[in-house]
């Protein structure tokens, strides 16, 4: 559907180029459905669905189909705290127990603060939703210990999640309802939702997951339906069309303006919308927005995750276009929403409209080689898609691994491989040398390094598979490879811990709040990995 406003291009030509796009993308990406709303300054300029509310009942999306957009609402959190600010009532530079007297984290360093947490750098854990209610996960980082804030970004659902519960205890009132009261009804979005709840269920677009939760995704693996559960967290728990949030996204492309007022002060909007501090310094992030420039155009957004949904929402204040683009998958669809920004940017341009995107070229004879492990050697060679391993007289074909994101990452296609994505390595002048597989590790005939590691024998018993029934996590195989105890879930490539006294902690972050701790040794192994403020996980019987 089109509804067009007085935006000088045709917006019906240019919805058949994204529809276009949209029909390769998702067939290539076998995704289940999109949902996309574009909108301009003045109103909605056109809406989409497409796929299934419901994979396994052949229930086809509507545009009127709610989905939980996750950490999108952030900002809705953000403007809540500025909202507060203007009237009066909060100071974003005082210690944030000024208004939740009974938070605490133990902590060396100075006092957190409103600001510290809408920009992620309190210097607190990123949180687990190991426990349905915010309150005990808040009241449980007690049992963690926060890193010095405004030091470093590090992303934390447990701050947004304490935000929430101050601001209930400084208005007495639900977060639902202070979004509801403050944003949802000046704005006219009057299909949504502020909270995750049993009553609003039927509204919503059946969300999935991947059919086996605890290995790299493939197509042939296909989808599942999500575990249901309702949640009133502010770091995102809210639902909606994506045409009703365009309407959101219209505010914010008026600076806080809407038909009947203003959302907030412009001075409020204007720290809003501010850079505070960044991640790896690539990403600058505002207050609960990301901030950036792509290709000269300054875009606000943010991307959303909840189990068995997906979201992106970005504008572009320049051009006054924006987009949103739901999926109930866990899926991509931040490149729907980037290719359909760029396809109307570009028409108003009177630029040429960009082109599907385009899989980057691999160099996969930079790869090619044989490789050594303690279990024997593996050859490598290049092919026009791909690469070929030789394992055990077999010829098994490597793909890369969502290779619109990255290099280095494969997959196999044979049982022997599947639980872990094959991550190769490069050298300081660029080269290939080594690969690894979980905890096997193959060093190629340009690896120049050590080739045998000594590591304490107690390692060994935390090696293993582990896991819990929170929805939101798949569990972590920790094992030893290289002289190192190694982490991986869902598939990603693993991450290096180093050991602080009888903790682990992330090699890339040590002086940060995250740690893995090991313990109920039961006939030489351990049964349960702890980490800070409550998450638990359990050794599990598969591998």
């Amino acid at each position: 559907m089109e509804t067009g406003t007085d935006l000088g291009v045709d917006v019906t030509a240019l919805m058949e180029h994204v529809d276009a796009f949209a029909a390769d993308w998702m067939a290539a990406e076998h995704m289940v459905a999109v949902q996309l709303a574009v909108t301009d300054r003045d109103g909605l300029l056109a809406r989409r669905a497409y796929g299934y509310a419901d994979l396994a009942a052949r229930e086809p999306l509507t545009d009127d189909h709610l989905f939980e957009f996750g950490s999108i609402g952030k900002s809705f959190t953000a403007i809540l705290c500025l909202q507060l600010v203007d009237e009066g009532v909060l100071d974003l530079h005082v210690p944030v127990t000024t208004y939740l007297p009974w938070f605490f984290v133990p902590s060396r360093h100075e006092p957190i603060t409103i600001h510290h947490l809408l920009t992620h750098t309190a210097g607190i854990i990123a949180g687990s939703d190991f426990s349905p209610d915010p309150r005990y996960e808040v009241w449980a980082l007690r049992e963690s210990e926060a890193s010095a804030p405004g030091v470093k970004s590090r992303y934390s659902n447990a701050g947004y999640k304490l935000l929430g519960l101050m601001l209930e205890h400084v208005t007495g009132k639900p977060y639902a309802q202070l979004v509801t009261e403050r944003i949802f009804a000046p704005l006219g979005m009057t299909g949504a939702e502020g909270a995750v709840t049993n009553q609003m269920r039927r509204r919503l677009a059946v969300g999935h997951v991947p059919m086996f939760g605890d290995r790299p995704w493939r197509p042939e693996h296909g989808h599942a339906p999500a575990t249901w559960f309702e949640t009133n967290t502010a770091d995102g728990c809210l639902s909606a069309s994506a045409s009703d949030l365009s309407t959101y996204l219209r505010m914010l492309l008026n600076r806080g303006a809407y038909p009947g007022g203003r959302i907030l002060s412009e001075e409020s909007f204007a720290l809003l919308v501010k850079p505070h501090t960044d991640f790896d310094q690539e990403t600058p992030y505002a207050y609960g927005l990301v901030v950036d420039e792509t290709d000269g155009h300054r875009r606000v957004a943010h991307a959303g995750g909840m189990v068995g949904y997906v979201s992106e929402m970005v504008g572009d204040p320049g051009t006054g276009i924006g987009v949103v683009a739901f999926t109930n998958a866990m899926q991509n669809v931040s490149a729907i929403a980037g290719f359909v920004l760029d396809t109307f940017n570009a028409a108003q341009r009177g630029a040429d409209l960009p082109e599907p995107l385009k899989v980057p070229q691999v160099d996969f004879a930079a790869y090619a080689g044989t490789y050594t492990s303690d279990g024997g050697d593996v050859t490598i060679s290049a092919a026009p898609d791909g690469l070929i391993l030789q394992h055990n007289h077999e010829s098994i074909p490597l793909s890369p691994y969502e290779r619109r994101r990255g290099k280095d990452v494969f997959l196999a296609d044979h049982p022997d491989f599947a639980l872990h994505v094959i991550q190769f390595r490069r050298n300081d002048d660029d080269e290939v040398v080594e690969f690894v597989h979980g905890p096997t590790w193959y060093r190629g005939e340009r690896y120049a390094g050590p080739a045998t590691f000594d590591v304490p024998d107690a390692w060994r018993a935390y090696e293993g598979h582990y896991t819990s029934h929170n929805p939101w996590s798949s569990g972590e195989r920790y094992f030893v490879s290289k002289g190192s105890l190694w982490a991986s879930h869902s598939g990603r490539a693993p991450h290096e811990l180093v050991p602080d006294g009888n903790r682990f902690r992330p090699a890339d972050d040590v002086e940060g709040p995250e740690w893995v701790s090991f313990d109920t040794i039961v006939d030489g192994v351990a049964l349960r990995a702890v980490k800070p403020g409550g998450e638990t996980l359990y050794r599990f019987f598969t591998p």
